[in-house]
């Protein structure tokens, strides 16, 4: 397969996973509802965020709008990233890890863009995938965040208590890879 198809593949796969995995919870969980899937360290539970790490928010309504606008410039600079690396061939690892950096950033995008003009609130009830009325405007969508390994819970303290989606585990997996494989994917100029 040629790496311009793996990384086509790839790119379409992870947003594929990621949207039907945040749609799915969207329409079938309220907002703070929680499923335990292994033991008590692997929970679903679903929770919204204005799209920054950890639900940090700035500006209200305009910072929304820029860390959108932000995201698209920055998608820009990752396809481009990609394309040349396609292009000079570079090892297969580097060109999943952009891919699936790309893909992690376009699955928050895609809910950042466009969730609050397709779904009403979860706030109280499960949200219907485009109902009359939606819960907010284009660019102001609230990211699905689902996945939550909280590997140790006391009274008092959670050790790794952040709640993330595929597109968030996509990019960290993809930095991982780029790490791994740094030497390929930034190879020193002679």
């Amino acid at each position: 397969m040629s790496k311009k198809n793996i990384a086509i593949l790839t790119v379409i796969l992870a947003i594929l996973i990621d949207q039907i995995s945040k749609i799915y919870v969207k329409t079938h969980f309220t907002l703070g509802e929680e499923v335990v899937v292994f033991s008590d360290w692997f929970k679903i539970h679903f929770t919204e965020n204005n799209g920054m790490a950890w639900g940090f928010e700035f500006g209200g309504k305009a910072g929304k709008l820029f860390l959108t606008l932000f995201r698209l410039v920055a998608v820009s600079g990752i396809v481009y990233w990609l394309w040349q690396s396609v292009k000079k061939k570079t090892h297969t690892a580097v060109i999943i890890a952009i891919s699936l950096i790309l893909a992690g950033a376009v699955g928050n995008i895609i809910d950042s863009v466009f969730y609050g003009v397709i779904f009403d609130s979860s706030h109280g009830q499960i949200a219907t995938l485009f109902p009359e009325k939606t819960y907010g405007t284009l660019f102001h969508g609230k990211v699905v965040d689902m996945l939550y390994f909280p590997i140790y819970e006391g009274e008092s303290f959670t050790f790794f208590n952040a709640i993330f989606n595929g597109a968030d585990s996509w990019i960290t997996i993809g930095v991982v890879l780029l790490f791994l494989f740094n030497k390929q994917a930034f190879p020193k100029e002679s």
